[in-house]
């Protein structure tokens, strides 16, 4: 797909050997973004490069890249876990934007994730931003429930229990189809593990693992690196989190507590989309304290799959 209006071209494959290129646009163009909102003193950094080497990795062939004569005029990268499709990030140079690059972008995108027979399409967009809320509406997005970002802070005054790392289980081969099994229980199709295999083969963090035997009932996967270029260690992240049950959740949850507690990491993040509000109430009631908030929007036709049972929480951004 070309642009006669932006003389942008594309979708061309997104390669590491972009990742320079793309950082700048990613951070300009959410700068400007931000500065559109009114909120002017906010300078929004370049990510880590190791983190784009990861989001490039499990998105595939969905790491997609336009060009115009001044370079990367913007950029798509459209992950599938299985029946679950999502974008982002996304971002157009601000010199660009306004020309109809960014519906090509989202049309290219989900197209991709229709041919991959994914069930649920969507994406996560800022609720205060109602310019982008009112550009996904026009494509056929429809607002969700909000991913609330929580967090904790770890004094090393608590006795978490620690639990099983999928890196002590042998090789990911060895792990991830019992990892599987347990979101295919939770979600006919759903499936994780291109995250996990790309999370152990770059060190990027762990796979907490609650279980009985070989039966997994609950998992989260989480990193430990940097999302800001040049920033220190500051937080565990969780990505993912699967279990069969509140109670498990619980467990999964004290045992990423406790990993951050023994790696000496001050902090624990975990994003909790709101469908699940006693969840929501299980983290408040275990310190976690209200960060930052994120709208869900799902492409009409798309909507998000209901569960068999359980808990799941699965990150729409990197």
């Amino acid at each position: 797909m070309s642009l006669r209006s932006s003389a942008a071209r594309g979708p061309l494959p997104l390669t590491l050997g972009d990742i320079g290129d793309v950082n700048r646009v990613f951070s300009d163009a959410f700068t400007d973004r931000y500065h559109r909102d009114g909120m002017t003193g906010v300078r929004v950094p370049e990510l880590n490069p190791t983190i784009w080497k990861y989001a490039i990795g499990t998105a595939g062939d969905g790491a997609m890249l336009w060009r115009d004569s001044g370079g990367v005029a913007g950029f798509n990268l459209v992950h599938h876990n299985g029946v679950e499709g999502w974008m982002g990030p996304l971002a157009v140079r601000p010199d660009c934007q306004g020309a109809g690059l960014g519906r090509a972008m989202v049309t290219a995108g989900v197209e991709l994730l229709q041919q991959k027979g994914c069930r649920t399409i969507g994406l996560e967009t800022m609720p205060r931003t109602i310019g982008n809320i009112g550009f996904y509406s026009r494509l056929g997005f429809r607002p969700g429930h909000l991913t609330i970002s929580v967090g904790r802070e770890l004094n090393g005054g608590d006795a978490w229990t620690p639990l099983e790392l999928a890196s002590t289980l042998g090789a990911p081969e060895v792990w991830l189809e019992q990892a599987h099994r347990l979101t295919d229980q939770l979600l006919l199709g759903l499936d994780f593990r291109k995250e996990m295999a790309m999370t152990a083969a770059q060190a990027l963090g762990d796979v907490t693992v609650l279980r009985t035997g070989d039966r997994w009932r609950g998992l989260a996967l989480w990193h430990g690196a940097p999302l800001s270029a040049g920033r220190p260690v500051s937080e565990l992240r969780v990505l993912k989190i699967a279990a069969v049950d509140l109670a498990g959740f619980r467990q999964v949850v004290i045992g990423v507590l406790a990993e951050a507690e023994r790696r000496r990491v001050p902090k624990v993040s975990i994003r909790c989309q709101t469908a699940f509000r006693q969840v929501y109430t299980e983290l408040i009631g275990m310190g976690f304290q209200v960060q930052w908030t994120d709208l869900r929007m799902v492409l009409g036709g798309h909507e998000e799959q209901a569960l068999t049972g359980g808990v799941l929480l699965s990150n729409w951004e990197i």
